[in-house]
């Protein structure tokens, strides 16, 4: 078995993609791993704001997740529909295209672009943040961990859709069984204590008060909240992914994952203000999670806690999942519509995009190693495109419900608009209250991403308006080219290169740099060994040229008899055979120059229309 099918697993034809699509059961590990795994950081970061309010600013976190609860639900209902309304994939870039223009359309790809790359970043971070919280001596090594993670994330999500939902399956449902379970535990026990339940362990005391609660607090402690939100768009975008029925499948996703993580952050929030948790200093000497708090508190530090504290960890790692999803099936659509590269179109060996799972994962990889793979670096920048995209995908399905008729339409236009105005008005909290912090960035790289996108479209327009034609096959003048055949020695590379020079052109010119300093027998053996057999075939021989090149250069010579023999005939084409070894190994092509490859680069960069460059391959065996 080759390497590259034992890493990558083996290349599938385009027949076996039904098989490779999933139902709800390996959607939920593939989709919502970044929204699921939100809830262990997302509480934590607004509590974490809360710190200065000391004891007091605890029970702040039940209306702040109360908010984001319903919030979410809105969202939920703008997916739901979304789904139904787009069956082949409608994430925010495509309704707001659709329904918008593409510069709106624009806008929301560039924001989730730079969300999903933020969503691996933070996902991965946080994982060995945890990590490097329950094993201080890891420390040193964070980034390197962070980039180990991405590696095996890259490799997984190269291997097919439903290898990498098998592959996440175990971890996440793990995961959830556990802080349900904790949750349930706690609950149970709040209710027979009367609401004040005694933790199973000591807590750590709040901090005493520096500060008095205020709006502002409150309003910083809900946009750190709101990265809970991350990664819901996830199955709108993915919606091909599902089998038959697909929108079925896609809204049983995207119930489970909305309807978990809104119980989670519930029961999160509940069992904070009823033990009295709070937020630790993050990378002080003492910190711990808020969920190993929780988890501590109810059930002590047994089995149920460390099973949890695994499972949490690797469920934060591998978050990064959901970008590594959707990020690829984003370009796939801006790059039908020309505003990427093309080839992030095209389905890879795995029938996954894979152009899409390399730029995520080499984008993800300089942000870890530009903030060091730490999460507190990364979190100000987070959330700022989630919601601009949400805010544009709802107005986009306004616009939607308004072009269609009936009371299912008003009720739907009316739910979608109440929904865009409470997403824009979190976007601008957000924003406002990180802008110091970090969001000024995505801010910033949002308008940069459009221009290199329109001017990547622009390029596309340009080549299309450029080579499309409805003209019929103009035969008009035809005439065999002047064949142009560099020739170093007399051998059998050599041989193959005239034959077919000769199959296509009367006139062949075979050319030879002499550099004085090698004696070459050329010249002698060309008589014998080209021109006689040339004439016995009934054919005119190739013409030999040498050129003296006293300073050893080879390139420019033959590039400048090229020209000049399209300059001295303006009516032929000239067709230049470069002969090429081709070894059977990738590691020999060191041991051989690289002219033929450059030669070609200098022909197509300099010449023009008329000139046509034809590789002539001779394949090396061991």
């Amino acid at each position: 078995m080759r390497l590259a099918d034992l890493v990558f697993g083996k290349p599938l034809p385009s027949s076996e993609e039904r098989a490779e699509k999933i139902g709800p059961a390996s959607g939920v590990p593939i989709f919502g791993l970044d929204a699921l795994s939100s809830a262990a950081y997302g509480p934590e970061a607004a509590l974490t704001i809360l710190l200065p309010l000391g004891a007091a600013g605890i029970p702040y976190i039940v209306p702040i997740s109360i908010s984001i609860i319903i919030l979410l639900a809105i969202v939920y209902f703008s997916y739901w529909q979304t789904i139904e309304a787009y069956p082949t994939g409608g994430g925010s870039y495509t309704v707001a295209t659709r329904n918008l223009g593409s510069r709106v359309g624009l806008f929301a790809g560039a924001a989730l672009m730079i969300d999903y790359v933020l969503t691996a970043a933070v996902g991965i971070s946080a994982g060995v943040g945890a990590l490097v919280s329950a094993a201080p001596a890891l420390e040193p090594y964070t980034l390197t961990l962070c980039l180990t993670i991405l590696a095996a994330l890259t490799i997984v999500n190269l291997r097919g859709v439903r290898d990498t939902g098998l592959a996440f399956m175990a971890p996440t449902y793990v995961f959830l069984a556990c802080l349900l379970a904790a949750i349930a535990v706690g609950l149970a026990k709040s209710i027979a204590a009367g609401g004040h339940p005694h933790p199973v362990v000591r807590l750590p005391r709040p901090h005493a008060a520096t500060a008095a609660a205020g709006t502002w607090v409150v309003l910083r402690a809900f946009a750190s909240g709101c990265t809970a939100m991350t990664g819901v768009e996830a199955v709108s975008n993915g919606v091909r992914a599902f089998r038959d029925p697909v929108v079925k499948n896609a809204r049983a996703t995207l119930t489970i994952i909305i309807g978990a993580l809104s119980i989670l952050l519930a029961g999160i929030a509940y069992l904070c203000r009823a033990y009295g948790i709070g937020a630790t200093e993050p990378g002080q000497s003492g910190y711990q999670s808020v969920l190993s708090q929780i988890l501590a508190a109810v059930a002590g530090r047994g089995w149920l806690y460390y099973i949890s504290i695994a499972s949490i960890l690797s469920v934060l790692a591998l978050s990064a999942n959901t970008a590594f999803a959707d990020f690829p099936r984003l370009c796939r659509a801006m790059a039908r519509d020309s505003y990427l590269p093309h080839s992030f179109a095209s389905r890879g060996r795995r029938l996954v995009y894979s152009q899409g799972v390399w730029a995520l994962a080499a984008l993800t990889a300089i942000l870890l190693i530009i903030f060091g793979g730490v999460t507190d670096r990364l979190i100000p920048l987070f959330a700022v495109g989630a919601f601009s995209a949400f805010t544009l995908s709802q107005i986009g399905m306004v616009a939607h419900w308004k072009r269609k008729t009936g009371r299912r339409a008003r009720a739907s236009m009316i739910v979608n608009g109440f929904g865009a105005t409470a997403t824009a008005a979190t976007t601008i909290i957000i924003l406002v209250t990180k802008f110091i912090q970090g969001a000024w960035v995505t801010a910033a790289l949002v308008p940069g991403i459009l221009t290199m996108m329109i001017a990547v479209r622009r390029h596309y327009d340009r080549i299309s308006n450029q080579i499309a034609t409805h003209a019929p096959l103009d035969l008009d003048s035809l005439r065999p080219p002047i064949a142009v055949v560099p020739v170093h020695s007399w051998n059998r590379v050599t041989q193959k290169a005239l034959r077919f020079a000769l199959t296509i052109a009367l006139d062949v010119h075979a050319v030879h740099i002499s550099t004085g300093e090698e004696r070459d027998g050329l010249k002698q053996l060309w008589p014998r060994c080209v021109e006689t057999p040339a004439r016995l075939a009934g054919l005119d021989p190739p013409r030999l040229v040498i050129l003296e090149s006293p300073y050893r250069f080879v390139l420019t010579p033959i590039l400048d008899y090229v020209f000049k023999l399209e300059r001295e005939n303006p009516g032929r084409q000239i067709a230049v055979v470069i002969s090429q070894l081709v070894e059977e190994h990738w590691y020999h092509y060191v041991l051989h120059n690289q002219l033929g490859e450059i030669l070609t680069a200098r022909l197509a960069l300099g010449g023009d229309r008329r000139i046509v460059v034809v590789n002539t391959p001779w394949y090396l065996e061991d």
